[in-house]
C-alpha cells in the first residue's frame, strides 16, 4: 500500500529509496484524540518501510515542539522529525501566538539543522475542520507529514550520493 485514496499523488512512495533511517515523531498532549489519529496515520505509512526506525516522543504543547527538536538534534541527529499536533482556535488571541511560535520555531530550525523537520501540525477552527484533515476531504496529514519526511530522506540520500 504505497498510495492511498485521499490525494493519493501527495502521498505516492513507489520509487523513493530509504536507507536504514531514525524518524523522531513528536507530538503534543493537547487534543489527545486528533493526535492520536495523526499518529496512526504516520506509523500506517512507515508500516511499508521497515527500514525506518521511528522514535516518539510527547511534549506538553506545540511551542514546546521546536525545543524538544533542537534537544533531539543536539545529542541524536535523526535523519527527520515530524512535528504533531493541533490548535483549535478558542475566543482568545492564544491561538495566533501559538500558531506563529511554531510556525517560526520550526521554519528556523528547517534552516538550522541538517534534518527536516515535517510540519504535521493543524491549525483550525474548530473541531470539523481537524476531523476534515484526519482522513476527509481534506487527505490524512499524518499519512502526508510521514510521506513528506520519507520524500526529504529520498532527498538528502540523492544529494549525497551525486
Amino acid at each position: 500500500m504505497n498510495n492511498t485514496q485521499n490525494n493519493s499523488h501527495l502521498i505516492a512512495t513507489d520509487n523513493l529509496q530509504i536507507p536504514i533511517s531514525q524518524v523522531v515523531l513528536i507530538y503534543t498532549e493537547w487534543n489527545e484524540p486528533i493526535i492520536s489519529e495523526l499518529r496512526n496515520g504516520v506509523k500506517r505509512i512507515f508500516e511499508n518501510f521497515t527500514q525506518v526506525d521511528i522514535t516518539e516522543i510527547k511534549v506538553p504543547g506545540c511551542i514546546e515542539i521546536p525545543y524538544a527538536i533542537k534537544q533531539h538534534y543536539k545529542y541524536i541527529k535523526a535523519d527527520a522529525y515530524i512535528a504533531l499536533g493541533c490548535v483549535i482556535k478558542g475566543e482568545t488571541p492564544h491561538f495566533d501566538y501559538v500558531c506563529d511560535s511554531v510556525t517560526q520555531g520550526i521554519s528556523h530550525l528547517n534552516t538550522e539543522l541538517d534534518s527536516p523537520i515535517i510540519f504535521g501540525i493543524l491549525t483550525v477552527y474548530n473541531e470539523e475542520q481537524a476531523q476534515e484533515r484526519l482522513g476527509g476531504k481534506h487527505g490524512h496529514k499524518g499519512e502526508e507529514a510521514a510521506v513528506a519526511a520519507l520524500k526529504m530522506i529520498d532527498l538528502k540520500y540523492q544529494i549525497m550520493k551525486s
